[in-house]
């Protein structure tokens, strides 16, 4: 599929090119109801995201860095394997899964951080303010604050205050307020 030189510049096109992509791959299977999904096109889509999580400014610097090195992990894990499903199964099997590194708590992780994205873009929709202060806000405490210990939920509670505006982000993403609108809903 040949990407013309407007979407390179806009990357929750690109995103949603390559989520829709996975999920017409998803639809598409006939497995007698098992569905196989490759870790080298997921961890390449969830790639895609972190220059969202870039945007957001310090207040998630931190959550920025672990997804990158997580999804990292899944681009390597994607040389030696060929779907999630394989994959989760060798880290249950090796009894491994809780371990930190293991590519299935790695890949827990990535899927906080695509929540937290899904998240904060309904809410950015739903409040229809330009601050993204409340829903990021609300994004964080439902996705990452349960995983967070009180010295990480103050920090990002401060890092809050440094967001950029709703405007700022759409410009930083080279986007206007319709693509997004027309993705979520």
């Amino acid at each position: 599929m040949a990407i013309n030189q407007e979407e390179v510049e806009k990357p929750l096109r690109k995103i949603s090119v390559a989520f829709k992509s996975l999920y017409d791959t998803l639809n598409s299977q006939t497995n007698n109801g098992e569905v196989h999904l490759e870790v080298g096109p997921f961890s390449h889509a969830c790639s895609l995201v972190s220059p969202l999580f870039r945007c957001l400014g310090i207040a998630f610097k931190f959550a920025e860095m672990d997804y990158v090195a997580k999804v990292d992990d899944l681009v390597q894990a994607s040389n030696s394997v060929t779907t999630l499903q394989v994959m989760m199964k060798r880290d249950i099997d090796s009894d491994c899964v809780r371990k930190a590194g293991s590519h299935t708590r790695n890949l827990l992780r990535v899927k906080r951080g695509l929540d937290m994205v899904k998240v904060l873009f309904e809410q950015i929709i739903a409040s229809g303010g330009s601050s993204l202060k409340d829903p990021a806000s609300t994004a964080y405490a439902q996705v990452f604050a349960p995983y967070h210990g009180w010295a990480i939920r103050k920090a990002v509670a401060a890092g809050m205050y440094a967001l950029p505006t709703r405007a700022q982000l759409l410009k930083k993403l080279n986007e206007d307020g319709e693509f997004v609108l027309e993705v979520i809903t």
